[in-house]
C-alpha cells in the first residue's frame, strides 16, 4: 500500500478497482497482510545496496556503490551535469521488482518508439547510441534528467554493468520541453507531446507535473489519444528535498490527471513513499522511483535518482514491451493491461513480466514475440482455482482431524470394552451397597 505514517491512503483513479481493498483505517486486513508477506517478490524485501544519502543507508556489512544524484532542475549558476565515473555492477532492486530478466525473454520493445518529453536526451549517451531520434534541440541535455529517464526506458546492456533499460530494443524520440536548466512549461510540454506523436511515438513519457490545468495540455492529450499514442505521466512533481513539514494536502497534477493518461507514482524498495512526499488524489499505477539507477548524459557511468518522473519512465518502458509483444492492442488496452497485471495493492505496483507473460482475455498471443519466447509464456494464475484448492485443503484437513479423533476414541474405548467382556457398563443407582 502506498501511504505515509499518519496519513490517509491514496485512492485509485475513478473507475479502477484495486486488486486489494483496504478498510477505513487504510490498513490491510491481517489475512491479506500475511498473504502479501508470503507472496511479495524477493526484491521488494531486499536491502538496497546503493548509498544515496542519509535516507538510504545500506545494511551494516553490505558493500555499497556511491553514485552521484541526478536532479531534475539545475540552479541558474550551476554547470551542466558532469559525467559519472561510478558504475552499478550489482543488479538494481528495481530490476528484480519488475522481473526484467524474465520479461526480456518475451519482449524487448523492438519496433516501438517512445517519446521522452523532458530536458532532452543526449546523443552522447553510449547505451542509447543509434536509437535516439532528435526533435529540435532535444539532443542537447545539459541537466541529464531526460537522458536518465530515456535510459530507464531503453538503455542497452553493457559489459560489466548490471543496469539496462526495460525495453532495450525500443527507440527514443527526444523532445526538450524545458529551459536549458530544466524548468518545464505547460506550453512546452504540450508542444512536445504533439511533436513526439507526429514522429510516430506509440508511447510518450511526460516527466513534468503542473498544479493547474492548461487548454494546451488538454488539447495535446486529446491529440495523442486520436493517434492511439499512450501518454505515461508523473502523478506528482519530482521532489525537492524536505522534511515533510507543511506538505500540501493531496491534489491532482496535470497532465497526469487528464482522462486517458496513465498516471504513475514513485515507490521505494519496500513499496512505500518517503515522509513529506507529495501525493495526488487519484493515481493509476506505482513503479520504482526512489533510489533508482540510471545513465547520465555523457560517458558510461551511472547516477541515482528519485521522483515520480522516474517511475513514469519505468512504466513507459513496460508499455513499450506490451506494444511490441501485442501490436494489435490499443493505447487504452495497453494501459489497462499494465494496471490489471500489476502486483496487487491499493495502488497496483507495476510488474513488467506479468504485463507481457499473461495471456489476454481473448486467448491470443502477441505477434511481436518469437516462437521460442512464447514457449516460456505462462497463463496468469486463475484466482478461482486458488479458491477451489483452498477449499479442498480445508476439507482434507477436516477429514484428517476426524480420523485422528476417531483413532483416539478407539484407543480408549476398546480396552475398556474388552475388560467388561463387551457388556454394557452398569448404571449407577446412587444407593450404597448392602
Amino acid at each position: 500500500m502506498i501511504r505515509r505514517p499518519g496519513e490517509r491512503t491514496l485512492r485509485p483513479r475513478a473507475g479502477l478497482r484495486p486488486a486489494v481493498r483496504t478498510g477505513a483505517t487504510g490498513l490491510l486486513r491481517p489475512a491479506v497482510r500475511l498473504g502479501a508477506a508470503v507472496l511479495l517478490p524477493p526484491a521488494l524485501t531486499a536491502t538496497a545496496v546503493l548509498a544515496v544519502g542519509p535516507a538510504a543507508a545500506a545494511t551494516e556489512g553490505t558493500p555499497t556503490v556511491r553514485l552521484p544524484v541526478m536532479t531534475a532542475v539545475l540552479a541558474d549558476d550551476a554547470d551542466c551535469t558532469k559525467r559519472s565515473t561510478a558504475k552499478a555492477t550489482a543488479v538494481p532492486w528495481e530490476h528484480q521488482s519488475l522481473e526484467l530478466l524474465r520479461a526480456a525473454r518475451i519482449s524487448q520493445g523492438a519496433g516501438v518508439k517512445v517519446g521522452v518529453v523532458d530536458t532532452g536526451v543526449s546523443t552522447e549517451a553510449l547505451t542509447l547510441a543509434g536509437r535516439v531520434e532528435v526533435l529540435g534541440g532535444g539532443g542537447d541535455d545539459c541537466v541529464g534528467h531526460g537522458t536518465f529517464v530515456a535510459g530507464l526506458i531503453a538503455a542497452a546492456p553493457a559489459k560489466g554493468v548490471a543496469f539496462h533499460g526495460v525495453a532495450p530494443r525500443a527507440s527514443i524520440v527526444a523532445v526538450r520541453a524545458t529551459t536549458e536548466r530544466g524548468t518545464p512549461s505547460a506550453a512546452g510540454v504540450a508542444a512536445g507531446i504533439r511533436d513526439a506523436v507526429d514522429a510516430g511515438a506509440q508511447v510518450v513519457e511526460v516527466s513534468a507535473a503542473f498544479e493547474t490545468k492548461s487548454a494546451a495540455l488538454d488539447d495535446a492529450v486529446s491529440y495523442a489519444a486520436k493517434h492511439d499514442s499512450l501518454i505515461v505521466a508523473a502523478a506528482v512533481p519530482d521532489p525537492p528535498s524536505g522534511t515533510g513539514a507543511g506538505t500540501p494536502a493531496p491534489r491532482n497534477y496535470w497532465p497526469a490527471a487528464f482522462p486517458g493518461v496513465l498516471s504513475v507514482l514513485d515507490v521505494d524498495v519496500k513499496g512505500v513513499r518517503q515522509d513529506g512526499a507529495l501525493l495526488p488524489v487519484d493515481v493509476d499505477l506505482a513503479a520504482p522511483g526512489d533510489g533508482v539507477v540510471g545513465i547520465g548524459p555523457r560517458g558510461g557511468g551511472h547516477f541515482v535518482g528519485n521522483g515520480a518522473s522516474l517511475a513514469a519512465g519505468y512504466a513507459a518502458g513496460a508499455a513499450a514491451l506490451v506494444r511490441s509483444a501485442f501490436p494489435d492492442l490499443s493505447a487504452a488496452q495497453v494501459a489497462r493491461r499494465l494496471i490489471s497485471t500489476a502486483y496487487p495493492d491499493y495502488v497496483p505496483r507495476l510488474d513488467a513480466y506479468a504485463a507481457v507473460a499473461s495471456v489476454p482475455e481473448d486467448g491470443t498471443k502477441g505477434a511481436g514475440a518469437t516462437a521460442d519466447a512464447h514457449a516460456g509464456v505462462v497463463r496468469m494464475p486463475d484466482h478461482t482455482q486458488g479458491e477451489h484448492a483452498t477449499r479442498t485443503a480445508v476439507l482434507v484437513a477436516a477429514a484428517g482431524l476426524g480420523v485422528l479423533l476417531l483413532a483416539g476414541w478407539a484407543a480408549l474405548a476398546v480396552p475398556r470394552g474388552r475388560a467388561r467382556g463387551w457388556r454394557p457398563p452398569r448404571r449407577c443407582t446412587g444407593r450404597a451397597p448392602n
